[in-house]
């Protein structure tokens, strides 16, 4: 489980990084929906070639089915009441979010989208090898624009620096857990249930980057970014058949 939970911590790193930018740096918006983009694609694939592949293999076609929708569904009413709260821009690069949102909105949300992540990681440990680095670098770049935006809007709303550091390390901390559990909960389950935990965590990935990732990195960025996501998807490909 230490393990697990050294590479969760290693995953969510980023969001701290990204809170640190987002304090005292102002980085263009395009290269920020740049890195987002290339983090969804990259994180597609390792969806695609750690959990998908993996969960058709081990499992019936019934329990990838089954674990995908209501992973799916699961981050759909998790993502609708943070959005509702006023965190539907919480992915933004400029850091724009509907009035009303609050820091703990905005915490909320970056909990949300990166317990699925986090909890994939821990899953892929369970047959004794450490995460492919395609997934570490997808989970990682999928952060880091996400801790930047939300600690500017935090800004916004008059948190002083040591506060926002301060709750995005907890949330990294958050995500390490989440690594651990996924790891220590899972050792000893069936082939089919084991299937089913690794396409609920596909399905909320998946429902979490076209929900919120690729349509911020699309608005904030232009047409070029679906060139960079497929450039981040092919990478990928590349990086494990190399």
């Amino acid at each position: 489980m230490l393990v697990a939970l050294l590479w969760g911590l290693a995953g969510g790193s980023t969001l701290v990084v990204g809170a640190l930018i987002g304090c005292f740096v102002r980085l263009p918006r395009w290269l920020t929906a740049a890195v987002m983009a290339a983090g969804a694609g990259v994180l597609i694939a390792a969806v695609a070639y750690e959990l998908v592949d993996e969960a058709t293999r081990t499992g019936s076609l019934t329990h990838t089915a089954l674990g995908m929708t209501l992973g799916g569904l699961v981050f759909f009413l998790g993502d609708l009441a943070v959005t509702r709260s006023g965190g539907s821009g919480r992915k933004r690069s400029s850091g724009v979010v509907r009035d009303g949102a609050s820091g703990t909105v905005l915490a909320l949300g970056a909990l949300l989208d990166g317990i699925p992540e986090s909890a994939a990681m821990g899953v892929t440990l369970l047959h004794g090898s450490p995460p492919g680095l395609a997934f570490v670098v997808a989970v990682a770049l999928s952060n880091l624009p996400e801790g930047m935006s939300s600690s500017v809007a935090m800004r916004r709303h008059g948190k002083r620096p040591g506060y926002i550091l301060a709750v995005w390390t907890g949330i990294m901390l958050v995500a390490g857990v989440s690594a651990a559990l996924g790891y220590g909960a899972l050792g000893t389950v069936s082939s089919g249930t084991w299937a089913f935990v690794l396409a609920f965590a596909a399905g909320a990935v998946l429902t979490m980057l076209a929900s919120t990732m690729l349509p911020e990195a699309a608005e904030e960025g232009g047409p070029v970014i679906g060139l960079v996501a497929t450039a981040g998807f092919l990478g990928t490909v590349l990086l494990e058949r190399l």
